[in-house]
């Protein structure tokens, strides 16, 4: 298999991400829209690295070229129409039916003369055997273009079918990753099974940034505890969908007193 090619047809989107695990959707982020969320996405950035301090990199970066910004959701609130757009919610619907939790939503952001990251899948909160149809979707939005010189993330066509984390010893073939190259303001979704890294950096003096919205079945808890990293005003002014994916409004799981809590 190959990679689909972006499009800017969501049907065909939402196709290609039942074939391929993986779809690309142009064109959902311009303009003004897309110059906000860089704007306020690198200023969280810069922010975070003034108060840097000497924590460890992340388990998937080798290197401290790769900066992660944790909790954009409660950066700034252009960042909450990125984790209920109608185009995301669709494609994500797809995969994942509703009602969904959105564990994370946090940015990476590759810095010149990175190395690629570690091989992944994001399904790894799963016990192996995995069951048929993934747990959890990636809401991938490219806030500048994704270039193979500038670390776009690469993806392993097909490897989603294979229904498994990849192994230290699975042969070249099997993991051999291809970059995904789409311009800002791109939209891409992919499965939780499906097999993707940082790419490397071999620019002089270009970041790539890449906010990732993290979604899962509402059986699975969420890596960033919003009960605790946001602010509870966000209860006033947040839609029903967006009260579903904190997990304040639930159905079954997660009740007060037997109720749904809002």
């Amino acid at each position: 298999m190959e990679l689909p090619r972006p499009t800017d047809d969501i049907d065909r989107a939402e196709h290609d991400l039942d074939v391929h695990g993986l779809c690309a959707l142009t064109g959902v982020l311009d303009g003004p829209a897309l110059e906000r969320v860089r704007s306020e996405l690198y200023a969280a950035a810069a922010a975070d690295l003034a108060a840097a301090d000497d924590a460890p990199a992340f388990g998937l970066d080798v290197d401290r070229s790769n900066q992660r910004v944790w909790n954009v959701l409660g950066r700034a609130e252009v960042f909450v129409g990125l984790a209920e757009h109608p185009a995301a919610l669709r494609l994500l619907r797809s995969v994942l039916g509703w009602p969904m939790l959105l564990g994370n939503l946090s940015a990476n952001i590759t810095g010149p003369g990175g190395a690629a990251g570690v091989l992944h899948a994001d399904q790894i909160f799963v016990p192996e055997p995995w069951p048929a149809r993934p747990q959890g979707a990636n809401a991938a939005w490219a806030v500048d273009d994704f270039t193979a010189a500038n670390g776009g993330t690469q993806f392993v066509p097909g490897s989603h079918l294979r229904n498994r984390t990849p192994r230290p010893d699975d042969p070249a073939e099997l993991t051999d990753a291809v970059p995904l190259e789409v311009p800002a303001g791109t939209l891409v979704v992919f499965d939780s099974r499906v097999w993707h890294r940082t790419g490397p950096n071999t620019t002089d003096d270009e970041r790539r940034a890449a906010i990732f919205g993290w979604y899962t079945r509402p059986i699975y808890r969420t890596q960033e505890n919003w009960f605790l990293a946001l602010d509870a005003s966000i209860r006033e002014t947040a839609s029903d969908d967006l009260l579903v994916l904190l997990g304040y409004r639930t159905a079954g799981l997660g009740l007060v007193n037997g109720r749904s809590p809002v």
